[in-house]
C-alpha cells in the first residue's frame, strides 16, 4: 500500500517531535522515561539505584535480568549473591529492597521481615523455577543414573565408592571405577541445600537421617560456601559429587546424573521440571505467594528435586527511594521478557498461573 507524500512528511514531523519530546522528559516522574526512546516502550522501567541479596542460584537470571534492565530503563540493581540465608538476614536487618531465597519465608522468619517492612508485610513473590543438579566429576564415567536412596547413602557417606553396587545396579553395563567418592556441600545457608534435603527426606525417609533446612548437617566430605565454590572443588578432584542449581551444571559444562524413582533415569529439561513444578500445591494468601513442591513426587518423566526461586520485599513499607525502582524490576522479571531471559539461561518459566498471580503481587508494591 502507497502512502500519500503529504502524509508520510507529515509523519516524519509527527514522530521527530515526539522524538524530541522523549529526550526532553528525562526529569519527569514518568517511570518509563529514565533512559530515553527505548526505555519508555517499558512501563516497568525506574530511576535509580537499589542494592539487593541473596540465592546464588538464581545469580546467573540476575545478570541476565538486571543487564537488561539497566540497558532498559537506565537504573542500576546491585544483586549479591551471597546465598539465601544471608539475602534473608540483609532483608530483614533493611540493608537490601529485597531478598532472592530458594525458598520461601519460614514461619519463624516472617515476624523479622515484618517488622522490617514496618506499614506492611514481607511477602514472597515466586521469580523463576531451576533443577537441583546432582553433578559429578568421575574420570571416564560420562553418564550416570541414581535412585535417590543412593543419593542419600553417598551424601551420608554410607556409599564411600563410584563401583559400588547400588550405583552399579542402576547403570547396567557402565564401567564404573574403584575411585574413592568425594562429597561437596555448600557450608553456609542455603536455599539450595534446603531443598535438596527437603527431596532426599521425602523420597526416601527411611535412609536419610540429617534432616532438612538451609544448613547443612552432614560430616561427610567438603564445604563450599557458595555455587562458584562448589563448581570449584568438584572440577578438582577426581571421584566428586555435589549438588549445584541446574543453570550452574550448564553454565560450567558439568554433568548431571540422571534420578531414577522407579520409573527410568529422567534427566533435567523444561518439561521435566515443568511437570513437578505442575505437582506443588498452591499456599497463596493476597499476595504472599508460596508454593509446597512435592518432593516425594514419583510420577513417569518428572525431575522431583526442583525449586522457586522467591523475591521476598514489603508489600509496603518499603523507602520511598527504594518503593517504584523495586516494584518495577521485579514487574520486569516477572514480563515474558524477563522469563524468556531467564530460561535463555537454563532456568524454567513459572506456569501460567503461578505467573499471574506473582505479576499481581509485583504490582501491589507501594
Amino acid at each position: 500500500m502507497k502512502l500519500h507524500r503529504t502524509g508520510a512528511i507529515a509523519g516524519i514531523a509527527l514522530a521527530s517531535l515526539l522524538a524530541i519530546s522523549a529526550c526532553g522528559s528525562d526529569n519527569t516522574d514518568d517511570t518509563a522515561s529514565s533512559s530515553g526512546s527505548s526505555s519508555s516502550a517499558n512501563p516497568n522501567c525506574a530511576e535509580g539505584q537499589i542494592a539487593a541479596s541473596g540465592s546464588s542460584a538464581q545469580g546467573t537470571a540476575m545478570n541476565a535480568w538486571t543487564t537488561a534492565y539497566a540497558k532498559e530503563c537506565g537504573a542500576q540493581i546491585n544483586y549479591s549473591p551471597t546465598g539465601s540465608g544471608a539475602g534473608v538476614k540483609d532483608f530483614t536487618a533493611g540493608k537490601v529492597a529485597f531478598a532472592g531465597s530458594d525458598s520461601s519465608l519460614k514461619d519463624d522468619e516472617q515476624p523479622a521481615a515484618d517488622a522490617r517492612c514496618k506499614t506492611g508485610k514481607a511477602i514472597n513473590i515466586p521469580g523463576i523455577a531451576t533443577a537441583v543438579a546432582i553433578v559429578f566429576n568421575v574420570n571416564g564415567v560420562d553418564k550416570l543414573a541414581l535412585d535417590p536412596a543412593t543419593i542419600s547413602k553417598i551424601f551420608q557417606g554410607q556409599i564411600t565408592t563410584w563401583n559400588d553396587p547400588a550405583i552399579a545396579k542402576t547403570n547396567s553395563g557402565a564401567k564404573l571405577p574403584a575411585t574413592a567418592i568425594s562429597v561437596v556441600f555448600r557450608s553456609k545457608d542455603s536455599g539450595t541445600t534446603d531443598n535438596f534435603t527437603k527431596f532426599l527426606d521425602a523420597q526416601t525417609p527411611e535412609t536419610w537421617k540429617l534432616g532438612t533446612g538451609k544448613g547443612w548437617k552432614g560430616k561427610t566430605g567438603t564445604g563450599a560456601p557458595d555455587s562458584a565454590g562448589v563448581v570449584s572443588a568438584l572440577t578438582g578432584k577426581d571421584g566428586s559429587i555435589a549438588y549445584v542449581d541446574a543453570p550452574d551444571a550448564k553454565k560450567n559444562n558439568l554433568k548431571s546424573a540422571g534420578i531414577d524413582t522407579g520409573n527410568g533415569a529422567v534427566e533435567i529439561s523444561d518439561d521435566t521440571v515443568g511437570k513437578a513444578i505442575a505437582a506443588a500445591t498452591q499456599d497463596f494468601q493476597g499476595n504472599n505467594l508460596k508454593l509446597k513442591l512435592n518432593y516425594g513426587l514419583k510420577d513417569a518423566g518428572a525431575y522431583p528435586a526442583v525449586l522457586v526461586t522467591y523475591e521476598i520485599t514489603c508489600e509496603k513499607g518499603l523507602s520511598a527511594d527504594q518503593v517504584k525502582l523495586t516494584k518495577g524490576f521485579l514487574s520486569y522479571i516477572l514480563s515474558d521478557a524477563g522469563q524468556t531471559a531467564a530460561a535463555d539461561a537454563g532456568y524454567s518459566k513459572l506456569p501460567s498461573e503461578v505467573l499471574t498471580k506473582a505479576q499481581a503481587a509485583a504490582a501491589a508494591i507501594a
